[in-house]
């Protein structure tokens, strides 16, 4: 097998990953009705349904960093995978709403670890000059799990009726996550480890024989040199994020984690049948609609690919954030106006479109490359659990936001997304201010950035 062949099979089985990402996250909003009526689930009760698995997302997160650094990549992928199957069989078994949780939980701390995991082993593989287009894969990955997972959904509800859906179809659907997780956890001891922490552990020749089948035997001994260089060997500690360079790199790693979710995306994945459901769809056309949001989520990631390497990741966060502010003011506006209808839903898929080919792949880019080797692992958890903590903290708020009467008798509805539209602002201010171009700049390169 070439190098370039070798590299992206590679890439792929890493990006499994995030195919279960998109999966675990995005099941729940065809099973999320059936399992309200099933529970006889309130407003808070329906967001923590939900919401739960995000805290095992923000709790996977933060040691994701000390076990890829103390274990490895590759072995802390292998656990994801395992946490990623034991949460599809229970959550799918349980009996009552506290195991559901547990289960969910379970999940979300493998989505939590693949989340940090999975972008940082490809972007350490991957070399400079492809490594926008293949950390983006992962993002691809992601829109491809939720995709898939839409599809499966509507299939399973359609083998029965609402009284079926609500005792048996939601167990279908969480269960259906067994297939993924399994091949995930069979390839993730197929794929060699990443070269950064094998030099980091002293397995000097390890790498350079991994670099060689990535990159061959010449660039091998170049990348190998500048790794030696630049890497230091001690376990990164929480005082080391304090020296300036990676301070400031932290901070813009934080809010571009914070920006992403605080835009709305998720409480459109997670609740987009309902949305569909308020603006006058029936249950199962609401299930169908929210197959468009897959299908152009995954097409729209395919422009991220083309265009990161080429036009960098500056120029696409403005591009793609003036799109989501424009589709979710349009949104809000006839929410507000009480004209809602069929007319919303291509407002709704500019949202996904733009998000999809800016601030999706774009983010996990910037977060996978903008530490310097020494904190990457702890700065990237740390960064990560961010954006867990603030999908969560927009998950659980979104369905009591929708509900309020106080909020619905002002503004029928369009109060969240006018408000998603409003932090999409700030995220453009922020990118024109604060985030640097990277692309072709290698990750040694990226400390010389800060510095400057």
């Amino acid at each position: 097998m070439n190098t370039q062949r070798y590299l992206l099979s590679v890439t792929l089985a890493a990006t499994l990953g995030g195919l279960l990402f998109g999966y675990d996250t995005a099941v729940i909003s065809g099973a999320i009705k059936s399992l309200k009526e099933y529970f006889e689930l309130d407003a808070a009760g329906e967001g923590w349904a939900v919401s739960s698995a995000l805290l095992g997302c923000v709790a996977g997160a933060l040691p994701a960093g000390w076990i890829s650094r103390v274990f490895g990549r590759k072995m802390g992928l292998a656990l994801s995978a395992l946490l990623f199957l034991v949460s599809a069989l229970g959550s799918a078994l349980a009996g009552s709403l506290n195991g559901f949780v547990v289960y969910r939980i379970i999940g979300g701390l493998g989505v939590g670890l693949a989340s940090m995991i999975a972008p940082m082993y490809i972007a350490e593989v991957a070399p400079a000059e492809r490594r926008g287009r293949l950390v983006s894969l992962y993002q691809l990955a992601i829109v491809t799990g939720i995709a898939l997972v839409f599809f499966v959904n509507y299939f399973i509800a359609l083998q029965g009726d609402d009284q079926w859906n609500r005792d048996w179809g939601w167990r279908w659907m969480l269960g259906s996550e067994t297939l993924p997780a399994g091949l995930f956890l069979a390839f993730s001891f197929w794929i060699p480890e990443s070269p950064r922490w094998l030099v980091a552990q002293g397995r000097h020749d390890k790498a350079l024989e991994v670099l060689t089948r990535l990159n061959g035997p010449e660039t091998a001994r170049q990348v190998l040199a500048q790794i030696e260089q630049t890497l230091d060997s001690r376990l990164p500690k929480f005082r080391d994020l304090l020296a300036p360079a990676a301070w400031l790199a932290l901070l813009v790693g934080m809010g571009l984690s914070a920006l992403q979710q605080v835009t709305g995306i998720n409480a459109i994945m997670y609740y987009a049948p309902k949305i569909f459901e308020n603006f006058g769809a029936g249950r199962d056309a609401a299930l169908l609609q929210n197959t468009l949001v897959g299908l152009v989520n995954l097409a729209f990631t395919f422009v991220a690919i083309k265009t990161i390497d080429q036009y960098g990741r500056k120029a696409l966060l403005l591009v793609g954030g003036a799109g989501m502010v424009l589709g979710l003011g349009v949104v809000g506006l006839g929410l507000f106006l009480q004209n809602q209808g069929i007319w919303l839903l291509p407002f709704v898929l500019l949202y996904i479109a733009s998000f999809a080919m800016s601030w999706g792949p774009v983010v996990w880019v910037l977060l996978s490359e903008i530490f310097d080797n020494h904190v990457r692992s702890l700065a990237l958890s740390i960064a990560v659990f961010v954006q867990w903590a603030f999908n969560f903290l927009v998950s659980q708020t979104f369905p009591m936001l929708v509900d309020s009467p106080a909020l619905n008798e002002r503004f029928h509805g369009a109060f969240p997304f006018w408000l998603y539209g409003f932090m999409g602002l700030v995220a453009l201010w922020f990118v024109w201010r604060r985030v640097p171009e990277t692309k072709n700049k290698t990750l040694e390169e990226m400390q010389q950035i800060w510095k400057r």
